[in-house]
């Protein structure tokens, strides 16, 4: 049998081929493929030297398949169908997947969005797991390697290279106070600001927060009595003590009857940011993923809303 090198043969001369076998005639075959009757009859030529064979005879006042051709136009019709099952992206179906999704998320996002986002997933994809993770400094390093799938952070930070964002919901910084501190009344300038005893929340254990580069822009320097990874857990020492935090608007609005706390704008010219979600731009095309961003944009519309 003779060896067949398929890097010399054109692909292009299956669709002619197909229609040739099934039409049994040059200018319907050539309609069929979008091709010129001329350009047809080229194909025809070299596809009979490929295959060494005639495939279309005249007989009569038309043309007949050679017996090869018979042989060969139900393989080739299987053939390419599956070629172009390469080439045809399945349609997506969420409810059909079985995968575990990693997350990076803060208390933040495990309380406000997570809950309702299980319920979509409940429902909608209920093969689909979550793992939610805390923020590490290696964060960028494993999310760019693959182990990790999506993260949250805020606008205005530096993402790694190869990593992309959208944003999902505007929030709004609060000061928040237990309900009878005296800073939860009257009012408040940022030196007064500064002179209240804070609680810090840093997710990276490194301290770093926007609001003290504000502070030190103004010349002042707040007092940090504690700093925690929680956000929740900054509010329950609110709510125990003479601290202070600012935190999300939205998160402190759930806690505040719990913990007898009460919120109100610190004194910031600016005090809105926005949630992104982030994510490896390799992993841009997973479907589930980009349908996974969509229910989670979703849900943080209706928790933002301000």
């Amino acid at each position: 049998m003779r060896e067949v090198n398929l890097s010399a043969i054109d692909l292009n001369l299956l669709p002619p081929l197909e229609a040739l076998l099934r039409r049994r005639n040059v200018t319907k075959a050539a309609a069929d493929a979008g091709l010129s009757q001329p350009a047809m009859s080229r194909a025809l030529g070299r596809l009979r030297d490929l295959l060494e064979d005639p495939l279309l005879v005249r007989q009569g006042g038309g043309f007949v398949l050679t017996a090869y051709a018979e042989a060969l136009a139900p393989q080739l019709s299987v053939a390419l169908g599956d070629v172009q099952g390469l080439f045809r992206r399945p349609a997506f179906d969420p409810r059909g997947e079985t995968r575990a999704l990693r997350l990076v998320v803060s208390d933040i996002h495990a309380i406000l969005l997570i809950p309702a986002v299980m319920a979509r997933l409940a429902v909608e994809a209920p093969g689909v797991v979550l793992r939610t993770e805390v923020y590490t400094p290696d964060l960028p390093d494993r999310m760019i390697r693959g182990e990790l799938d999506l993260t949250f952070a805020v606008t205005g930070t530096p993402l790694p290279p190869g990593a992309l964002s959208m944003p999902i919901g505007r929030d709004r910084l609060s000061l928040v106070t237990r309900r009878d501190h005296p800073a939860a009344r009257g009012d408040l300038g940022l030196a007064d600001y500064a002179r209240l005893d804070h609680i810090s929340v840093s997710l990276f254990g490194d301290g770093q927060s926007a609001i003290d580069s504000l502070l030190a822009a103004e010349g002042l320097q707040r007092r940090i009595v504690l700093t925690t990874p929680s956000f929740v857990a900054a509010l329950a020492a609110v709510a125990a003590g003479d601290g202070v935090t600012t935190v999300s608007r939205v998160l402190a609005g759930r806690f505040v009857d719990a913990f007898d706390l009460t919120q109100r704008p610190p004194p910031f010219a600016e005090v809105d940011y926005e949630m992104t979600l982030v994510w490896a731009s390799h992993r841009a095309a997973d479907p589930l993923l980009a349908w996974l961003r969509g229910v989670i944009a979703e849900v943080a519309a209706e928790v933002f809303a301000m």
